[in-house]
């Protein structure tokens, strides 16, 4: 097995459109994680990081957020290694911690919020007390099949294919600091 970065992942970033540099993604964590603290400094939330496009902006937040939590994690997939959605894969479920606790869902993005409506409704199933959403992207999409919104984001964008700060092309390019658009897609 080669392993040689494909040609597409280098030609891909090397061709995209930065719509986010790295210090305006940090200004609108700085933002984001504000508006958080308001509403979650004394709800003793569990934030819940789905994977793996919401580690990154998971890390982005936690050093920003000024009150105790605990943090841990869901996996559930609608894309892998292709650039169109396809069925809901779930890889690991909410913990049975969330009973009568504050949640807070953290994600890379919201665009059709079908990811995060399955997510949201796992863990209203799994006895969550409350349950938010934190998306360091929304994209701009006229009518949503999913979640309809989130209650916190920092940035928005139009409908394009999207990379970097945890969202990748291909499993590639979740490291970049900025956000880009693939050209074509």
């Amino acid at each position: 097995m080669s392993t040689a970065i494909p040609d597409d992942i280098r030609r891909t970033r090397d061709e995209a459109d930065c719509l986010y540099t790295g210090a305006e993604v940090a200004a609108a964590c700085d933002r984001m994680a504000h508006a958080i603290t308001a509403r979650l400094r004394d709800a003793n939330p569990l934030l819940l990081v789905t994977m793996t496009g919401g580690l990154v902006p998971a890390g982005l937040l936690l050093s920003r957020l000024d009150f105790p939590l605990q943090v841990d994690y869901i996996h559930l997939t609608r894309y892998g290694q292709v650039t169109q959605g396809g069925a809901i894969e779930w890889r690991k479920r909410p913990p049975a911690s969330i009973a009568q606790r504050t949640v807070l869902i953290v994600d890379d993005l919201l665009d059709h919020g079908l990811t995060l409506a399955a997510a949201d409704e796992a863990c209203r199933q799994a006895g969550a007390l409350e349950v938010l959403t934190a998306v360091l992207v929304v994209k701009q999409i006229e009518h949503r099949p999913g979640l309809p919104r989130v209650d916190f984001h920092a940035l928005e964008t139009p409908d394009r294919y999207l990379f970097g700060a945890g969202m990748d092309y291909k499993t590639y390019w979740r490291n970049c600091a900025g956000i880009y658009a693939v050209k074509g897609l």
